[in-house]
């Protein structure tokens, strides 16, 4: 198998088992996970980098969200101000509330 494969499986298991199931962009749901920092900002006695809340969705659904998008997730709105591709087929969508 390759390597391309197995990132595909490794993707396909991470939405599978991993995204919240009530994210929506511009109305249209969307496979992703959401942190937010006032959650559990601290990784042990370090803090982490996270300023905004965040969501974390794949390349392929992030091809029509642009910044000024509206998510929404449960019953918060929050809107896109930054999209950061990581490099790795996922894109963090940077929020403001």
């Amino acid at each position: 198998m390759a390597f391309r494969d197995l990132v595909a499986d490794l993707d396909a298991a991470v939405v599978r088992d991993l995204v919240d199931d009530d994210i929506t962009v511009d109305g249209v749901p969307v496979p992703g996970m959401f942190v937010a920092p006032w959650l559990g900002p601290d990784l042990g006695h370090q803090r982490t980098q996270l300023d905004h809340p965040q969501v974390s969705v794949r390349d392929a659904d992030a091809t029509d969200i642009r910044e000024g998008s509206i998510v929404d997730v449960g019953h918060d709105r929050y809107r896109v101000f930054e999209l950061q591709p990581d490099g790795t087929g996922w894109t963090v969508l940077l929020l403001k509330g």
